[in-house]
Order: structure tokens, then sequence, then C-alpha cells
């Protein structure tokens, strides 16, 4: 999927839109960031050393897990709000020019609530690994209702 395609699943547009292809591979959710050195996250992280923020990876890491959920989301306006993290490791830094990979998968679920792990790559090194859960809400007259 383009990031045109992954627009039809996430409500996340301009800059939060932080994903740049995501495909289902053997029931994971595959993710792929090309860190180009430009992005609005990097400017004064940190000046002359510029470090792709552990929250960023972490929100990578959600909106890729999403891709899993096209059937549930798709022709209704639905929002994915994060409700938990957990077990957050960060191994290697993720920096201008490298391709944040992630592999995400849902372990579990219920009603409107969706738990996951995941673990984002450059290249073979492990750079990030997480347990977290979200929440899908369905808007229904301007307000965040369950869905």
């Amino acid at each position: 999927m383009n990031q045109e395609e992954i627009k039809k699943i996430l409500p996340h547009r301009d800059n939060m839109l932080l994903i740049d292809e995501a495909e289902i591979v053997d029931g994971k959710a595959v993710g792929i960031k090309h860190i180009t050195g430009e992005e609005w996250f990097l400017q004064g992280h940190f000046p002359g050393n510029p470090v792709v923020p552990g929250v960023i990876q972490c929100e990578i890491l959600a909106q890729s897990t999403c891709v899993l959920l096209a059937d549930q989301m798709n022709g209704e306006e639905f929002t994915p709000y994060y409700t938990g993290l957990d077990k957050v490791r960060f191994k290697n830094p993720v920096l201008p020019g490298d391709t944040f990979r992630t592999e995400c998968e849902i372990v579990r679920s219920r009603g409107p609530f969706y738990f996951a792990a995941g673990k984002g790559y450059v290249g073979d090194k492990l750079c990030i690994s997480a347990e977290f859960s979200f929440a899908i809400m369905k808007k229904e007259d301007g307000k965040e209702t369950r869905s």
C-alpha cells in the first residue's frame, strides 16, 4: 500500500501520517518510513545530531498496525486512539537516511480494544520493541463513540 491507500484506513494527514508504505506479510503488518532528515520532528532533536524521537517510533508502530484493521475501518469514519504502551525498549537510534521498517501484529482484541506487539528495524538492527494497545472509535454526529 502506498500513502494514498493508507489514507483510506487512517485519518492521519499532513505531517502526522508517518508511514510511507505498508503491507501485510504472513499476518503481520510491515510498514516503511524513509527518514529524509527534513522531517519536522528532527528539527531540534538534536541540533547537529538528529535522531528520530522514541515517541515518533512508537507512533509509526501503531500506524503500521492499523493496516491489519482495514476491513473494520473501511467505509466508516473511525479514529484509532492509543490506550497504552508497555515494555518499550530502544536498542539503536534511527537517523536521517535510514529506512525504518516495522513488523507488528495484533495479539488479541476485546470489543473496540486491540492489543499489539511490534518491532522496528533499520536493516537487520533492532531499534525498538514494544507492546501497545489502542481503541477504534467511531464518529457519530461529530462525537467519538466506541465501535
